[in-house]
């Protein structure tokens, strides 16, 4: 499965969003980015599926795709394009719940992870924490360049960098191996979403 263009994934988090998360949304999807995943964990099932569910049309009207952080039955149930699995979560198992043209991706933390991964099973991964991040503190020791460069080169699999992220340090992780990157908090909490996205799109394509 080929990844959305541009690469660049925008993962949900209400309690960090200046707005409500269909208006970030639209914003992000009008500023180019063709890819979210709703991540509220926090949610029961039933509410993580109302939510997506609610989100979907927003991303259908600008031919973006997305998806769940969480289980593929509730991602199927909802419609979704896919789904984003923890560490620990089995991606056989999800691609049999939704099929071979889902998207499906896993977190990676170390290149013996990332090592594991079956590229004919998973779509891509998403490698972090990059860089200290304030959606996560203390949320694991950062990766950096160097630990971004090792987990891109342990697999075949596209890796999205993920945790501090910012037009700032895109390029970085782009020449550490890194397909494209997966931000939250960063678009969350913008004044300006579609802005922030824009310039993260610039950063990805060398502007």
């Amino acid at each position: 499965m080929e990844l959305p263009s541009p690469p660049l994934l925008l993962v949900t988090d209400r309690k960090q969003a200046v707005a409500r998360l269909d208006q970030i949304l639209d914003a992000a999807f009008a500023a180019g980015c063709r890819w979210a995943s709703v991540r509220e964990k926090d949610l029961d099932e039933a509410e993580q599926a109302a939510l997506a569910k609610r989100l979907l049309p927003i991303a259908r009207k600008w031919q973006a795709r997305l998806t769940l952080h969480g289980d593929p039955r509730l991602a199927r149930e909802a419609g979704l394009d896919g789904v984003h699995l923890a560490a620990s979560g089995n991606v056989g198992a999800a691609r049999q719940v939704l099929g071979q043209v889902a998207l499906i991706g896993i977190s990676v933390h170390h290149a013996d992870e990332a090592g594991a991964l079956d590229p004919d099973l998973v779509d891509y991964a998403i490698a972090g924490p990059a860089y200290a991040t304030a959606s996560k503190p203390g949320y694991g020791p950062a990766l950096g360049t160097a630990g971004v460069q090792q987990i891109a080169r342990a697999t075949p699999v596209p890796i999205l960098a993920i945790g501090g992220i910012g037009p700032d340090n895109v390029k970085e992780m782009r020449t550490a191996g890194a397909a494209g990157i997966a931000v939250m908090g960063g678009v969350m909490r913008a004044k300006d979403p579609t802005r922030e996205v824009k310039r993260l799109i610039a950063a990805l394509r060398g502007g």
